[in-house]
């Protein structure tokens, strides 16, 4: 058995001691840093920026005004409602979804992966005009909606689906990997000793992959209230009745109203400040839980469990 020395060690920087791509020069990360920080302050902090700056430019009355008004207030109603339902449908399928991926082996299995990860590459147009080309009036089921008296596009129904759609990967994919990780085996010592499917489900599954379903969840909610694409298309721009507030301030800013159009924007921006906020926190917490490292992943689910 070698021994070695403390002094072995003395005279040694702390360069040294770093692998080979971490020692570039202190000017190239300086640089590589100042850029990073360049790309960030003209690309988000510098938007935000503007974006409080309109919509204050005026004054704090006209800007409470404007964030008040009939119209945004209907708005604002009309996104949250759309949040409140596409939010849980997708933690619901995305609990699903991570369920059968990651403990069942079937025929279909990769097809089902690579279908998870669909709205990531189809335009969020495309999907809008998807359900009218399925739902709308001349459409697939068309028709017999309509013989029912039921209306999907142009209405909120238009609007739930399209959310849905381009929002449901995001608590799967954050689920999926985080139960792989984890493993079978507390499940299974579980079913060993006696507990029922719904039991192991509610009392070791479910705690073990909490974190990452509030991640999954903030994420959801995020694009859903700012979704625009698909929502453009499915919601036939009626004021007071199918714009969301993505919508509300594109009608706004083509209308000439600038001071208003940024006023509801700064609502979403406050939004995604809030969202990234919980986001930090949820990481944070989540990583003090699991003791920062992969291994530490497992040993936090266990003690979940």
């Amino acid at each position: 058995m070698t021994i070695i020395e403390p002094a072995a060690f003395e005279g040694r920087s702390p360069a040294a001691d770093r692998p080979p791509h971490l020692t570039e020069p202190r000017l190239v990360r300086g640089m590589l840093i100042a850029l990073a920080l360049l790309f960030l302050g003209v690309l988000l902090v510098l938007p935000l920026i503007v974006v409080f700056t309109e919509a204050l430019q005026k004054g704090v009355k006209v800007y409470a005004a404007a964030i008040t008004e009939r119209e945004a207030l209907s708005a604002v109603r009309l996104t949250l409602a759309v949040a409140a339902i596409a939010v849980p449908l997708n933690a619901l399928f995305g609990l699903a979804a991570a369920w059968a991926v990651t403990r069942f082996t079937f025929p279909g299995k990769n097809a089902l992966v690579t279908l998870i990860d669909l709205p990531f590459s189809v335009s969020p147009v495309i999907a809008g005009l998807m359900i009218v080309l399925l739902y709308g009036a001349h459409g697939l089921f068309g028709p017999w909606l309509a013989e029912r008296g039921l209306q999907i596009v142009f209405a909120f129904p238009g609007l739930v689906l399209a959310t849905v759609f381009v929002t449901f990967p995001f608590v799967a994919r954050e689920l999926i990997p985080t139960m792989q990780a984890l493993g079978t085996a507390q499940e299974e010592a579980a079913l060993t000793l006696g507990a029922g499917g719904l039991r192991i489900f509610w009392r070791v599954t479910l705690p073990n992959v909490r974190w990452a379903l509030l991640y999954g969840l903030v994420m959801t909610n995020a694009r859903a209230m700012g979704e625009f694409g698909a929502v453009s298309v499915v919601s036939g721009h009626i004021r007071g009745q199918t714009n969301t507030i993505p919508l509300h301030v594109e009608i706004l800013y083509n209308e000439y109203r600038f001071t208003a159009a940024f006023a509801v924007a700064s609502l979403l921006a406050l939004l995604a400040l809030v969202t990234l906020g919980i986001r930090q926190s949820v990481e944070r917490r989540h990583l003090r839980r699991a003791g920062g490292g992969p291994a530490g992943v497992l040993a936090g689910g266990e003690e979940g469990g």
